[in-house]
């Protein structure tokens, strides 16, 4: 049923708020650093870069909130991270247009994926252990980050460290936002932002006319397609469904995809279903009542509006704090999902084998054929599971009785 605003209102929580805003924080200072990489490469101006993070912002921004909202789920959504990846060595030899016209076809693609219904069948044959493993897998990387980034700055990160454990004993719920504010504090005090470089200005979207390239849409579109659904959505419905929300990806899919497809000519690569930062919201730091939880989806979608109309202000903003402090952020809100994905791990004892395969090649970061660690992880845990766990004999046949004359 869709919450009415009194009800919205009556949910509201401060941890949530503070889960929302951790979820956009961490996108900003993390994967969008991915994004300025690739426009520096390809020599976009700096309206056409502010354009692409108005584009990519607004998307993110009303996909989740809207997706939050109708479900009642904690739905984030962002831009593609391994999309932007592959950007950064595409885009420098691709004339923009030809590149706008190859986010539309990739667009197009993950939208009938989505219409089809042929995701949800995809997902509702992972093996839970496997998707739990794969959460715990793309997760693991975060929560050692927190551990060596003590060798950069560590009366930082051990001040954070500290003031999540004797929050994390005394006051659970409001742990995160403790060591958000003081890890910011201490930053300031110590003079480890950068700030200069800020100046608060609202965007102007350039409209780029696409250009159709068959070289363009077999080298990236497609690709971009892929990368998208495998290294974003299919992590992105592992974090929704190791948490406990059952909502169908059909809806959310086509959305987001919806989504990508008209803000395409403004510089958006694409819109999706988030995975790292949704596992900040859909955990008990959001709420210790699941169903309040999508406040925080709506926060953060109202979070990224805010900074797509500023364009790449804020985002500067965000960027301008220690990656430290970053790193540390991250890998200590996301300690609760860590511990929920390796927990379904051990609890799918049938499947433990391939699950920790599973868990073991998406924690390596590896990457072969352009492709990631979350698709090869799926792919050699699948076949773990095919080899270990699954009958190798077929059913018998059994033949109808005939009824005697």
């Amino acid at each position: 049923m869709i919450p009415t605003f009194r009800q919205v209102r009556d949910d509201f929580s401060l941890s949530a708020l503070v889960a929302g805003f951790l979820a956009v924080l961490i996108s900003y200072a993390g994967p969008l650093v991915i994004v300025f990489q690739a426009a520096k490469l390809a020599n976009l101006s700096t309206e056409l870069t502010s354009s692409w993070i108005w584009a990519v912002s607004i998307g993110s921004g009303l996909t989740g909130l809207i997706l939050s909202w109708r479900l009642k789920t904690p739905i984030i959504t962002a831009w593609s991270t391994p999309g932007a990846a592959l950007l950064v060595v595409m885009l420098p030899g691709m004339p923009l247009p030809q590149a706008i016209g190859a986010y539309i076809v990739a667009s197009l693609a993950i939208t009938a994926i989505g219409l089809s219904g042929a995701f949800d069948k995809l997902i509702e044959r992972i093996p839970k252990g496997i998707a739990a493993a794969m959460l715990a897998g793309i997760l693991f990387h975060f929560g050692t980050n927190v551990f060596s980034s003590i060798n950069a700055s560590p009366a930082l990160v051990l001040l954070m460290v500290a003031t999540f454990l004797v929050f994390k004993r005394l006051q659970p719920r409001y742990a995160i936002a403790s060591v958000m504010l003081v890890g910011i504090a201490f930053a300031i005090a110590t003079g480890h932002t950068n700030l200069s470089q800020v100046q608060l200005a609202i965007v102007r979207p350039v409209f780029v006319t696409p250009e159709w390239s068959w070289h363009a849409v077999l080298s990236l579109g497609l690709p971009l397609a892929l990368v998208t659904l495998t290294g974003q959505y299919v992590p992105g419905m592992a974090v929704l469904r190791t948490s406990g929300y059952k909502v169908g990806a059909g809806s959310i899919v086509s959305t987001t995809g919806i989504a990508s497809l008209l803000l395409a000519p403004f510089g958006s690569h694409g819109v999706n279903l988030a995975a790292i930062t949704a596992a900040i919201c859909t955990g008990k730091e959001a709420h210790e009542d699941a169903d309040k939880r999508y406040v925080a989806g709506i926060a953060c979608g109202l979070i990224y509006i805010v900074i797509g109309t500023f364009g790449g202000a804020l985002a500067l903003l965000f960027s301008s704090l220690p990656k430290e402090l970053i790193a540390a952020l991250a890998g200590l809100a996301l300690i609760g999902a860590i511990t929920t994905g390796m927990v379904g791990v051990v609890n799918d004892e049938k499947n433990r084998d391939a699950s920790v395969v599973t868990f073991l090649v998406t924690a390596s970061g590896m990457s072969f054929l352009g492709l990631g660690a979350a698709f090869w992880g799926l792919v050699i845990g699948g076949l773990a599971y095919l080899v270990l766990h699954k009958s190798w004999q077929r059913p018998a046949l059994v033949m109808p009785k005939l009824d005697k004359a």
